[in-house]
This record gives structure tokens, sequence and C-alpha cells, in this order.
């Protein structure tokens, strides 16, 4: 089966909203076995979305749209689907029923001449309430083709598409297809790809993709099967292989994040920490304070962006920032013995840099970061040079300060 996904708003074309609907059901739609050749966005204007109904059935078995769902004139994604079945529009009583109810919890009224249409459907069609909006969905079969519609808002469309959407699509699953990531960090793209290239050209089923995020590197393994223990089967072998090549560089798997990993590094161990951040401005103690319970080991995280609050907060030397400046290997030193020695914690880190875009030299380049590690008693300093927009550096020196502390955490 072949299907696409057709999402329906001006607001999207305008770049007012990020569609995140579409990668949502993709992955959805790829976990049943089910392709997806082609997403479009169309405006709120039924002409045009006719036309792509029209068109994207001549390629496809299944449309899933999202929006236009909504109480006001131009919302007729139902309208037009109504339209090209040729069916007509009829009032369904449980909709009816639960909009009502809906209005009456938030101490409001319905609109008998706007929210009414949100209870209309065409007819014989399989509806799909929405305990979370206004809006239900519904889905149109007929001669081999599926029209399914969903609301817009994601925290309404996704929970229809996993709770109704799904269920309703498994009748058309030959197979599934099932992914596993590999998050990597302290390797570039292009050295990774290199690493793997003798499995990632030597693999059909499953394949081995390599992507670059903003923060981290990713290895996507996937595997088509007719269930999914199928599917893991095949996965697995392949991961054992990946493992061994990088070793270490691999910090998790799927969505977890390099705090989530970290954090929990840190509490397992009974490791304290502290953190004294200028360029990254507080993002590393944004980052771990992501993690829930991690009050139990992170005790203080300081933003001395001056050269006064490295002084007076820190401990750093006068003289240490006269003779090599803030950003030097010298300093970073004493802002991560500073912090863990005032706040009595295992770990300190620090980061002193240039994040731009301004402020750079031929000695020290924008991109420039120090960053030192205090652990029980040593003190390291690594330079980094990174390169992007500002927040881009920012975020990409916190990424490697959490997993510079990941990693000497594993060899203590």
């Amino acid at each position: 089966m072949k299907a696409e996904i057709l999402c329906v708003g001006t607001e999207i074309l305008l770049g007012d909203i990020v569609n995140t609907n579409a990668q949502f059901i993709s992955k959805g739609l790829a976990d049943l076995g089910i392709e997806v050749y082609h997403q479009s966005v169309v405006g709120d204007n039924p002409k045009r979305l006719l036309d792509e109904l029209e068109n994207g059935f001549k390629r496809s078995d299944i449309i899933i749209t999202t929006g236009g769902l909504g109480p006001t004139p131009d919302d007729l994604t139902k309208e037009t689907g109504a339209k090209f079945f040729n069916r007509e529009l009829i009032l369904d009583k449980n909709s009816l029923d639960d909009l009502k109810d809906h209005f009456s919890k938030m101490g409001r009224s319905y609109s008998k001449g706007n929210n009414i249409k949100q209870a209309y459907f065409p007819k014989e069609s399989t509806i799909f309430p929405n305990p979370h909006g206004t809006a239900p969905g519904c889905a149109i079969e007929e001669k081999g083709k599926t029209l399914i519609i969903l609301p817009g808002p994601p925290k309404e469309a996704a929970p229809m598409f996993t709770n109704y959407v799904i269920p309703l699509l498994e009748k058309y699953s030959s197979g599934i297809i099932k992914s596993k990531v590999l998050r990597i960090c302290g390797i570039g793209e292009g050295t990774m790809a290199e690493m793997a290239s003798d499995i990632i050209n030597n693999n059909t089923n499953p394949t081995v993709a390599p992507y670059a995020k903003e923060e981290d590197t990713i290895l996507r393994i996937t595997a088509e099967a007719s269930t999914e223990n199928e599917a893991l089967n095949l996965i697995k072998p392949v991961e054992i292989e990946l493992r061994k090549k990088f070793g270490v560089n691999i910090y998790g798997e799927d969505d977890i994040k390099m705090e989530e990993v970290l954090g929990k590094m840190l509490i397992d161990k009974n490791y304290t920490i502290s953190s004294a951040e200028s360029c990254t401005g507080g993002l590393i103690a944004a980052k771990l304070i992501n993690y829930p319970g991690i009050s139990e080991v992170f005790k203080e995280g300081a933003v001395t962006y001056s050269n006064e609050a490295k002084i007076n907060r820190l401990g750093v030397k006068k003289s240490t920032l006269d003779k090599y400046g803030a950003v030097s290997y010298e300093t970073a030193k004493e802002m991560a013995e500073g912090i863990a020695k005032t706040s009595n914690t295992d770990i300190g880190i620090s980061t002193t840099g240039i994040a731009g875009p301004d402020g750079g030299s031929p000695e020290k380049p924008v991109g420039l970061v120090y960053m030192g590690l205090y652990i029980n008693g040593k003190t390291q300093v690594k330079k980094f040079q990174y390169f992007g927009s500002r927040d881009t550096i920012r975020r990409r020196a916190a990424m490697s300060a959490l997993d510079w502390i990941r990693r000497e955490i594993i060899n203590i």
C-alpha cells in the first residue's frame, strides 16, 4: 500500500506553524509497513484541496489529512472530502453530544452556527472521537481508496492516529518496518560514515544510514519483516557490529538524550556535580535539570559571564585573567576548580569561549571554547573549535561538556 500525507492550513504555508504532524504520521506508517511516497501542504482553499485529493489518489491508496476541521467557514477538509467521494454530510448525534459535553465542562455553550459543523461527517464514514478537542476525525473508504481526516493540532492528531488510525490501517499491513537509532557524540558525520562504510555498503535488509543532527550524529538501522520480532532479530547482529566499531562514542539509542544518560550515571554512582558557565550561559545546567531526580547530585550552576563574576564567585585570579584572558586554558582550569570547591562537589565543569558572531581574533577566533573538568581532585582542560551561529556554537559546546563528563565517569 502507498500512502501520502496532506497537511491543510495556510498558517503552515506561511511558516507560522511547524508541521510536526507529517513526521509523526510518517513514522507510524513506516511501523505498519505502509510506504509514504509523498507529502504536501495546501492552504485553506477548497479548490486547491480538491485538486490535491484528485492528484494524490492517482498516486496513492491512502491519503491522511491533518487540519481544516475547525468551526470557521474556511475549515473545509471534511466538506471537500465528501465532495470528492460524492457523499452528503450528515449529523452524527454522538459527536454532537460529545461537543455539547465538552463545552459544558468548560462552562461555555457551543455555537449552533459554527461549532455544530464539527459534528457533521460524510455519509457512511468511520468517525474518530476526539477527547482532546472539539474536532472529531473520520475515514472514508471506497473502491480501494481510503481518506483519513484528522484535526490539525498535534496534541489532538497524534493520539487520534495512535488510537484509531493505526488499528484501521493494520488490515493493509503486509509487514512492518522497524528502526533502531544509535546516538553518537564526538565524531563528525563524515568520520562516522567512513568508520561504518563496510556495514553501510554491505547491508540491504537491514539498511544502515548515517545522519547529522545539530548536537550529535546518528546511525539508523532499519529492517523490513513480517513481524516486529523478525525485524528486531535482523537488526540485532548489525547493532552488535556497530557497537564494536564505535564503542564509547555511542552514548544512547533511539530518542534518549545525553542529559538522561549522564543524569542516570551521576545518580547511580552518587557523583555530585556543579557547573560554571560563561559562553554557554547556563545551557549545561539547563540540560542537566531536564533529568528528573537530578537534584540528588546537581548542587549548583553558576553563569559567570563577566570577569568580575569569575573572580568573585569562582576565585579565578585577576592575574590569570590579565595575563591569559577570560578565554584561555588557565581560566577554564580555575573556573572548574573554583565551582567544585565552593559547591563542595565531586565534579566541576566549566566553559569559557567566544560564541560570536563578533569578538573573535586570529589568535582566538569565533567558536573557540575552553572547557575545564575537575573530578575527584584532578583537573583537565580541553580546547574546542566550533563553527556555525552563536546558538549552534553554544549548544554544541554544552553537548560536548556533558559527553566529556560521561566518558570520564565511564573510565573511573
